[in-house]
């Protein structure tokens, strides 16, 4: 399975957004203010300003950089930090290859290409979908797949362990998703006319992919959409699965829908309202 950056990187992200949210989260209490040294007033706790979420357009010989945001993302400031994170982390990935180069001129320009998109703005689920690539070198670039789900009510964004902390909760997902991929994969072999050998050996190297990338562990469902009702509701959770995590780079990015009737006995009990049957 690949991710979308490397592991190094990827730690960097996430303990970074945990310092931004660590003060976001429902129901956590603020540690108590540090009493002031003698003699002196105590000086106000000035909050960090948000991020401005600014398009980002950068060409040079040696490298291009394209990062585009949503422009409501803006309202919801954790969110910012988190998309801003992101980026700037596959940004600070790309300028170390570049520095790699010691001022040669690649073959090709390095660069990367990011945008973020908003999937859903409602007011109690936010979901921001961030797609695209970055080249360093090589045959091809390495995708860029991430999600972000934010809840304005409860103040707090929304991960896989947290949504179904349950360690064995994941296996029923996890049988669903790859009942449907199975499923697709079989019907992609017959649309490819595939026969004897040449049909076993791509349905067990594929089917593999498939049973490796969807084992049942919340890491493997880390990047997820809500799909909503009309009333605001999530009907369904769309997993989103980057190249090479389930299928071929060829492939592309993959995605699978489980519906709230196979997630709502699993889902933690504060998020259970946010769903509803179709």
């Amino acid at each position: 399975m690949s991710d979308s950056l490397r592991p190094s990187s990827r730690a960097a992200v996430f303990a970074m957004l945990l310092v931004l949210l660590a003060g976001c989260n429902h129901g956590d209490t603020p540690p108590a203010a540090a009493a002031p040294a003698p003699g002196h007033a105590a000086t106000p706790a000035v909050p960090a300003a948000p991020p401005a979420l600014k398009d980002v357009i950068e060409t040079t010989p040696g490298y291009i950089v394209g990062i585009s945001y949503p422009s409501q993302a803006a309202a919801y400031p954790p969110l910012a930090q988190a998309l801003h994170a992101y980026a700037e982390a596959a940004r600070a990935e790309l300028m170390q290859a570049v520095a790699g180069l010691k001022g040669a001129k690649p073959r090709a320009p390095y660069d990367l290409s990011l945008q973020f998109s908003m999937v859903v703005a409602t007011p109690r689920v936010v979901a921001v979908a961030a797609d695209g690539s970055t080249y360093t070198g090589g045959a091809h670039g390495a995708p860029l797949v991430e999600r972000f789900v934010w809840l304005p009510q409860l103040q707090q964004m929304l991960a896989a362990e947290q949504l179904i902390p349950a360690a064995d909760g994941w296996t029923p997902v996890s049988a669903y998703v790859r009942e449907q991929l199975m499923t697709g994969l079989s019907a992609s072999l017959d649309e490819e006319a595939l026969e004897g050998d040449a049909r076993a050996g791509q349905m067990s190297l594929r089917s593999r992919m498939i049973d490796d990338g969807t084992a049942p562990s919340a890491a493997n469902f880390a990047r997820f959409e809500p799909v909503m009702n009309a009333d605001g509701s999530i009907r369904a959770l769309r997993f989103v699965f980057p190249p090479y995590q389930v299928a071929p780079y060829v492939e592309g990015t993959v995605t699978v829908d489980v519906p709230a009737r196979v997630l709502l006995p699993l889902v933690a009990s504060e998020y259970r309202p946010l769903f509803r049957q179709g």
